[in-house]
């Protein structure tokens, strides 16, 4: 069930964040497709709190450093080890591929590091991108970890929607999925949610968060591509457990 009032509050600094420059009240309003007096009461009440303020007077409203501030506090209270952010970086160079890591954020699996590859056609993603978990390999890898009980919890919150003809959209279609994965010893995708898109995806316990590791890229570059990316992948990871247990 979305609450819009919080939606809009984050949908105002996603604006923000592709805008970067300040926006009056009358511009918010336009470009977000908000009511006026909507848009009048949603900015009045985050100014007031000080998460908005005016850099110039009546030249509109931009985030403070306030977020700045709660977001490195965040961070800092559950980073991503160095050594994870280290493997990211080997797997990207090695397999040539943009490799991201991600974690569960509801029914989506969002990514907290990524890096791209060099190449201009390339998967362009960056921190704080999600994906739906049953159509994407990253997030199976995900859900592969979860529990019987924890799956079934997910799955009746998902509302199935067909991406592509590759997409799975039922209960028993991700189950199958994952029981194939186990026997392959990943999990892969092609063009499940994003068109030309072809992926390979592990999952990746770092302490007690369950989190997954993909690489992926476009189909012409990537998709008969997987089993041998995989073998790189697992490879690293398994280098990279024994580093981390013997540190």
């Amino acid at each position: 069930m979305l609450v819009r009032q919080a939606a809009n509050v984050l949908e105002l600094m996603e604006y923000f964040a592709r805008r970067k420059r300040p926006a009056t009240l009358a511009e918010i309003s336009d470009d977000l497709g908000w009511p006026r007096s909507s848009t009048f009461n949603l900015v009045g009440t985050i100014a007031d709190k000080g998460w908005l303020y005016e850099p110039r007077a009546r030249n509109g409203y931009y985030p403070s450093p306030r977020w700045l501030t709660l977001a490195r506090t965040v961070a800092e209270a559950e980073p991503l080890p160095d050594a994870v952010h280290a493997l990211v970086l080997e797997i990207a160079d090695k397999t040539g591929e943009t490799t991201a890591i991600a974690a569960l954020a509801g029914t989506n699996a969002i990514f907290l590091d990524v890096v791209e590859c060099s190449h201009s056609v390339r998967y362009f993603a960056q921190i704080g991108d999600r994906v739906p978990v049953y159509a994407s390999s990253v997030g199976r890898a995900i859900l592969a970890q979860q529990t019987p009980e924890e799956r079934r919890a997910i799955y009746r919150k998902i509302r199935f929607e067909p991406f592509s003809d590759t997409t799975p959209c039922s209960v028993e279609a991700i189950e199958t999925s994952l029981n194939e994965a186990a026997t392959r010893g990943y999990h892969q995708s092609s063009a499940e949610y994003i068109a030309d898109l072809a992926g390979v995806a592990v999952p990746l316990p770092v302490n007690h968060r369950r989190l997954s590791l993909v690489v992926a890229g476009p189909t012409s570059r990537c998709l008969n591509r997987r089993p041998e990316t995989a073998a790189t992948i697992l490879a690293c990871i398994e280098r990279f457990k024994t580093e981390t247990s013997n540190s």
